[in-house]
């Protein structure tokens, strides 16, 4: 049996917002140190800016859809267990967020690389988390 439409449109949306933000986020870890080795800094700075542009609209979508998420699976019915670690992940959402755009605002390379390191690390940990959610 099929799941239902709106659940495959929801869940579809979750995961490709996912794929932008968090496989981007490794894709761009990747690639940046090649980018600062062949390349000028303006290069760098516009390739970041331009992920940026499409990274936040999918963060935005991962929110909504994560809340869309838990009422489609009726939070308030779920054992404590899964409570717990829903909310474990809505806090490592957060600190993936805050820290993306702190990395985004740092004026130094140490800043840069502490905050981003934050960033990626909490958005992997979200996936995980997301995926044992999901049982």
């Amino acid at each position: 049996m099929l799941a239902p439409a709106l659940d495959i449109v929801r869940l579809s949306l979750h995961v490709t917002a996912a794929t932008v933000w968090v496989g981007g986020q490794i894709v761009l870890a990747g690639l940046v140190p090649t980018l600062r080795r062949e390349a000028d800094r303006a290069v760098v700075q516009a390739v970041a800016r331009r992920f940026a542009v499409l990274a936040w609209p999918a963060f935005v979508v991962l929110v909504a859809t994560g809340l869309w998420n838990a009422a489609a699976v009726h939070f308030s019915q779920q054992n404590e267990a899964w409570k717990t670690v829903f909310m474990v992940k809505m806090a490592v959402v957060v600190i993936a967020g805050v820290s993306v755009a702190l990395h985004q605002r740092s004026g130094n390379r140490l800043g840069l690389a502490v905050w981003g390191s934050l960033g990626g690390a909490a958005a992997v940990a979200a996936v995980v988390l997301g995926v044992a959610l999901a049982g």
